[in-house]
């Protein structure tokens, strides 16, 4: 289930399984933005992120704000793994990008991970399009 502006409750869900806060969507938005805006612009100097046009979708933060994950995505998806391992060499710099434009008392430690949105949505749709569920639905 997804919500305006990439943030998916599931995914954000705390450990007590509660919906996250207003304040960590806020917060997880504020850093999908800026993370977009330094890999637009390039600030990181690493050729395998200037090469790659990648696709920050979301991110969901801890309830205490000290851990944010980020779901990414390349271009095409093509060389996700090498793109992930890039992100994660260049997490102090990207943390620092995230810090200088945010006002919170702590800047939170950045994770990467594969977003795998596109790939659940075209099995639903394979799925929805298959013979047997047309003929359900029509029904």
């Amino acid at each position: 289930m997804a919500k305006p502006g990439g943030t998916s409750i599931w995914r954000g869900m705390s450990r007590s399984g509660s919906t996250p806060s207003q304040r960590q969507l806020r917060v997880g938005e504020l850093i999908r933005r800026t993370l977009s805006d330094v890999l637009m612009r390039g600030d990181v100097h690493d050729p395998d992120l200037q090469a790659t046009s990648i696709t920050v979708g979301e991110v969901t933060v801890t309830p205490d704000l000290k851990i944010a994950t980020a779901y990414v995505l390349p271009l095409g998806g093509r060389n996700a793994e090498g793109i992930l391992g890039a992100l994660r060499r260049n997490k102090a710099e990207l943390r620092h990008q995230v810090a200088k434009a945010m006002s919170l008392k702590f800047a939170p430690d950045l994770k990467f991970a594969l977003d795998e949105t596109f790939d659940r949505m075209d099995e639903t749709r394979r799925m929805l399009s298959e013979d047997r569920v047309r003929r359900d639905v029509e029904e």
